[in-house]
């Protein structure tokens, strides 16, 4: 794998947080040269100060000018979080949402400070500033995701993916022994069609279990059992099985089979259509769920769905589906730069997706809910947590930045060395 990375004209900029610190430091500054300098007219000629709301007006649109030429340095890296620079219409609107909130927040506080006279332009400003960058993070979700949404689930015309076989179907598994047979069984059955038309593998990762789950799946018949050394993570088995996998089409699938195997075929389906990238989407319209599922997990769910929020621009329902297929040369394109392990390595995969510029697509599914898991809830969560602030600190910082003519190669079909 290349480890080459595109010419960057300031290299400095890639530091996750440094744009955001600069635009901040030009915002509160040129408020405070506007506000001084104004008082030093009004003393002079006798003529009334410039009023807050002016001085701050232009002090964050001078904010937002510097932020969009600094932005422009890094936006041929394909961070989508920078993207807005190429793309007029949504850079005004992300600073039009900016200025009306700063400005309104700012005066209004300054207001009610005055009101009980404690005059403190340093907290109105801060306020602002909350405001504001509520107000751009609001618009850029909009005006961007909207643009981002529209442009994955265009179809384009693509030379078919490597192969030898139609399909791949990669199963992480974790102490699934007592189960891991029928699941093996179950997913040969649902794509019997499929390996008369082309071929199927059916290939069990296990993730360092400490029971019999690899024998197991070898007496089931699957076509190659993999053994990490040690419990690593779903993301990390995965990955390795997308690694051996030699289908055009690669799904993975939650061993559990909470999702029934059928459900691949509609996975297939979309990709063959001509999509890089097909998800399944718990919460679309179509989907149906079925089974036990705690409150607790309920809410950590949907709280987790918020916190990749500040990762995602795209607007994902479900991040954490276990049911997702690949054209096989995107997925060896994603999994070959995703980095984590653990259950946020679907929120990474969804960054790079969103990176990459690649069609996706959501499918409705039916899953069987279960309390079974072997989710952690609480160190689970915190594992989350953390992991999405990595992948946003490594975007930042250009480690998933590709070579320029990386979008137009299509690598090989892995091999079973």
């Amino acid at each position: 794998m290349t480890t080459d990375r595109p010419e960057v004209r300031s290299p400095w900029l890639r530091r996750a947080g440094v744009i955001p610190a600069v635009i901040t430091g030009v915002d509160v500054g040129a408020l405070a040269a506007l506000r001084r300098r104004s008082r030093q007219l009004g003393d002079r000629r006798s003529e009334p100060e410039l009023p807050l709301y002016a001085a701050d007006a232009l002090a964050v649109a001078s904010a937002a000018v510097v932020e969009h030429v600094l932005a422009r340095d890094v936006a041929d890296a394909g961070d989508p979080h920078v993207e807005h620079v190429r793309h007029p219409g949504v850079a005004l609107g992300m600073a039009g949402a900016a200025i009306v909130a700063d400005v309104a927040a700012t005066t209004l506080t300054d207001a009610a400070l005055r009101a009980v006279g404690r005059r403190n332009l340093a907290v109105a400003k801060t306020a602002g500033l909350v405001a504001g960058t509520a107000a751009r993070f609001a618009a850029q979700r909009t005006l961007m995701g909207r643009r981002l949404r529209s442009d994955s689930t265009a179809l384009r015309e693509r030379r078919p993916p490597p192969g030898e076989l139609r399909l791949s179907v990669v199963v992480p598994a974790y102490r699934e022994q007592g189960r891991i047979a029928t699941t093996v069984d179950a997913i040969r059955a649902a794509t019997a069609d499929v390996a008369a038309q082309g071929g199927v593998e059916i290939i069990v990762v296990d993730d360092g279990s400490n029971d019999g789950t690899a024998p197991e799946a070898r007496r089931a018949g699957a076509d190659l059992v993999l053994e990490q050394p040690v419990n690593r993570g779903k993301g990390a088995s995965v990955r390795r099985g997308v690694e051996r996998a030699r289908g055009r089409t690669i799904v993975f699938i939650d061993a559990d089979l909470a999702y029934a195997p059928e459900q691949i075929l509609r996975m297939l389906a979309a990709i063959e259509l001509g999509h890089d990238v097909a998800v399944g989407n718990r919460r679309l319209r179509g989907s149906t769920q079925t089974g036990v599922l705690g409150p607790v997990r309920v809410v950590a769910s949907r709280a987790f769905n918020l916190v990749t929020r500040a990762l995602l621009i795209g607007g994902y329902a479900d991040t954490q589906s276990g049911l997702k297929a690949f054209r096989s040369d995107a997925a060896r394109r994603l999994f070959s730069r995703a980095r984590i392990d653990r259950f946020a390595f679907d929120v990474e995969i969804l960054h790079l997706v969103e990176r990459y510029h690649l069609s996706l697509v959501e499918i409705p599914v039916t899953v069987t809910d279960s309390e079974t898991s072997t989710v952690r809830l609480l160190p689970d969560a915190l594992r989350v947590v953390r992991d999405v602030l990595r992948i946003r600190s490594w975007a930042g910082r250009g480690l998933y930045d590709e070579p320029a003519d990386t979008p137009e190669r299509e690598p090989s079909a892995g091999s079973r060395q």
